[in-house]
């Protein structure tokens, strides 16, 4: 222990002799570093078994995801259960509207989160601590300007959207709360990114556990004792989400010490702001568009009637569900080429993204035959049998889309990479490709052909994503290595 201890110290003295970093006190940092170690559930995913650390970690996000896109399944399948079919076409249509929204966040506080485990893999916990500051400042600032002006918005919106005059009062109630209650949804993101961007993926799952059976809970109330209607889900959800947020909050103060802010964290930088938008505004625009354009093909879906929207809603909320396996091994890779990126660890960065791409196309010929063979019964969930139109609608969905997978798979694999290296402006350019081919089929087939002709805006959207992704992630990997080989060679001259 000594040993390593003598080792850590003088390699920390060299580093802030080399690098020269703000704010830096070596020896505060390996006092830190061990409090932190013994006290926190943190991964050091720098050391062991890629593969091992990458399914131990990907397990807890999957089951995260999972419950955090339960909010609105469960609003789904209370209001279509308990009130009818139109109320599953009101809240399940705004599935994508959801999905712009809180995507936006999500991809904000993941950008932030980089830093945070870039300067955790590098064991500089005081510049960790400051970017940490940071981020609270900007989402903070985020959420409060999306309230107001998505708020006022909301009606124009859903208009551009094709919503008929009888939906659009259940449609803007339920969304206009869920943009009231954005702060707690910001909240959430960003303490649950800061707690994954040092390895702990667990604790911010038991959050969720929680806060879904509230979400649960309170829908039937709402529902059915209080006769809300949809926005008696959308209070549901705010409620619970606030409750995962103050939850994750007091989980961190007690269990994170190294995390605990002082004053001078809060010291404004102007510079620190400018490197956490240049990685969290790509990610956050990256999301953002794939929902621009999901909210597209929405409104051309929404032109063929309520029992269309009903069926797709389901269908997409199921692959949703089946399909946040490829979610969570995107964020978990993200930690992990941070962490590896941050400890100049290229070959390791290597070995975790190939043995990655193998477990995503596994999972791919799972879901594949999942939806393929039992989408119709999981349907069911969602919608009574009887309705046997909104069944097929889903169906269909299924049918046209399934052979996709794999690429989808891929998409999450390669843009997480290339952000966990660092890198936002080319994974948001994966979002413009996608964005255009969407776009490119709905204009082409949207009220000319049937409904499948819409349902192929996914397929062609999916692998128009991976046009720049993966060619940019060789080429980095490569610039690497051959930037590793000089300095090695250097060094032997030396």
């Amino acid at each position: 222990m000594r040993n390593i201890l003598k080792f850590q110290i003088e390699n920390c003295g060299k580093s802030c002799i080399i690098k020269k970093l703000e704010n830096s006190n070596c020896t505060t940092d390996i006092q830190e570093r061990k409090i932190f170690m013994s006290t926190t559930k943190t991964s050091d995913m720098t050391v062991g078994s890629p593969v091992r650390l990458i399914i131990r970690f990907m397990i807890p996000m999957c089951l995260g995801n999972i419950f955090q896109q339960f909010y609105n399944i469960a609003d789904s399948i209370v209001a279509g259960q308990f009130i009818g079919v139109e109320a599953l076409a009101a809240i399940g249509s705004t599935g994508s509207l959801m999905f712009f929204v809180t995507g936006w966040l999500n991809g904000l506080s993941s950008g932030f989160a980089i830093l945070v485990s870039q300067w955790f893999g590098a064991k500089q916990y005081g510049r960790m601590r400051h970017y940490v500051a940071m981020s609270v400042y900007l989402s903070v600032a985020f959420a409060v300007i999306m309230t107001v002006g998505l708020s006022i918005a909301n009606v124009p919106i859903l208009r551009l959207m094709n919503y008929s005059e009888e939906i659009m009062p259940s449609v803007s109630g339920y969304m206009g709360i869920i943009y009231a209650g954005l702060i707690v949804t910001a909240a959430y993101n960003t303490l649950a990114a800061f707690l994954r961007a040092l390895g702990d993926s667990k604790s911010p799952l038991y959050f969720l556990v929680i806060s879904a059976v509230i979400n649960v809970v309170l829908d039937i109330v709402f529902i059915v004792n209080f006769g809300m209607g949809v926005e008696g889900c959308a209070y549901a959800t705010v409620i619970a989400q606030g409750v995962s947020a103050l939850l994750c909050l007091i989980y961190l103060v007690k269990k994170y010490p190294i995390l605990h802010l002082k004053r001078e964290d809060f010291r404004i930088s102007f510079q620190s702001f400018g490197r956490l938008l240049a990685l969290g505004i790509p990610m956050g625009l990256q999301f953002s568009i794939t929902a621009i354009g999901t909210t597209i093909v929405q409104g051309a879906v929404n032109v063929y009637g309520e029992v269309y929207m009903a069926g797709f809603s389901a269908a997409g909320k199921l692959q949703n569900l089946i399909t946040t396996v490829f979610v969570a091994f995107g964020a978990t890779i993200a930690t992990y080429v941070g962490q590896n990126r941050g400890a100049g660890k290229i070959n390791r960065v290597r070995t975790g993204v190939r043995y990655t791409q193998i477990m995503i196309l596994a999972w791919s010929v799972v879901t594949m035959a999942l939806v393929y063979f039992c989408g119709k019964y999981m349907t069911w969930l969602f919608i009574s049998p009887s309705e046997t139109e909104v069944v097929n609608v889903s169906v269909m969905y299924f049918r046209t889309v399934f052979w996709c997978y794999p690429f989808l798979g891929s998409i999450f694999l390669y843009r997480n990479t290339l952000q966990g290296m660092g890198y936002g402006l080319v994974p948001m350019l994966g979002g413009v490709f996608e964005l255009a081919a969407r776009s490119a089929i709905v204009l082409l087939v949207a009220g000319r052909t049937s409904f499948a002709g819409v349902c192929l805006a996914d397929p062609a959207a999916w692998i128009a994503a991976l046009i720049p992704l993966v060619p940019y992630y060789i080429y980095t990997v490569r610039k690497w290595e051959r930037s590793r080989a000089e300095s090695v060679a250097l060094n032997r001259e030396i």
